[in-house]
């Protein structure tokens, strides 16, 4: 069902409604013939300030995405893109398979969701120990570091950065950003994993893997990585990591 921007490929992308950075990341690597229609969970309270806070903030994703799901559909996507990442890792491996199949089965399309396509990415980069950053509090952290432990890594380490509102993860600056990655860095650590769609990390991940000499992986890279893998597009793009140059 694709149509004439979306020669090859049209992927649903179902984002917050604070989020800002998922479609900036996804339009820059300038695809030829892969078209996206973002849908919108509605956020009216952003605050997630603490952990009561960012289950509340959860509760509204969960509130609000079947009428984002609606609203794609009506674009006649040919695969659901999950732009955020917070509940695709809650309940570890088995609960994000349930996630997945659910919208499946919604949605009678092949789905891509941030935890599975960081683990298909770490496995593809044959990284095992792993050092993980994310914008959350640490209800969240644990969740996140649940999911990667179930799926076989090694967590090293696992830093939030216990940002107030859904906005203030796009705020983060790269100084900061920087500074994380140095703290989590060490000989014994593989690869360093972003999560948290709304932070701009994926120009930035490409050149610190050219400077650590290891992978980072950035969140809205993988997604893009297996969507586009999965679904038969090999294209290779520059500037957005080594996943998608080279894999």
């Amino acid at each position: 069902m694709t149509n004439v921007v979306g020669s090859r490929a049209v992927f649903g992308v179902i984002v917050p409604s604070t989020n800002t950075v998922v479609e900036h990341d996804y339009w820059r690597s300038d695809i030829d013939g892969v078209a996206f229609r973002a849908g919108s969970m509605y956020i009216p309270h952003p605050v997630m300030d603490d952990n009561a806070g960012f289950e509340a903030l959860l509760g509204q994703i969960r509130a609000s995405i079947d009428d984002a799901v609606r609203d794609v559909l009506t674009a006649e996507p040919d695969r659901m893109v999950m732009g955020m990442s917070a509940e695709t890792f809650w309940g570890g491996v088995d609960r994000n398979a349930a996630f997945e199949q659910r919208l499946r089965d919604r949605t009678g399309l092949p789905v891509t969701t941030g935890a599975s396509s960081c683990r298909a990415a770490l496995e593809t980069l044959g990284a095992r120990r792993i050092a993980v950053f994310s914008p959350y509090q640490p209800i969240a952290d644990v969740e996140v570091g649940r999911f990667f432990t179930e799926a076989g890594f090694d967590v090293a380490a696992i830093t939030g950065l216990r940002c107030r509102t859904a906005m203030d993860i796009a705020r983060v600056d790269v100084p900061r950003l920087r500074e994380v990655v140095a703290e989590l860095d060490g000989p014994d650590v593989d690869a360093i994993v972003q999560v948290g769609t709304n932070l701009s990390f994926v120009g930035l991940a490409d050149e610190l893997e050219a400077e650590l000499g290891k992978p980072v992986v950035a969140i809205n890279s993988a997604t893009l990585w297996h969507a586009l893998r999965d679904h038969g597009i090999a294209d290779q793009v520059k500037g957005c990591g080594q996943l998608l140059r080279e894999y």
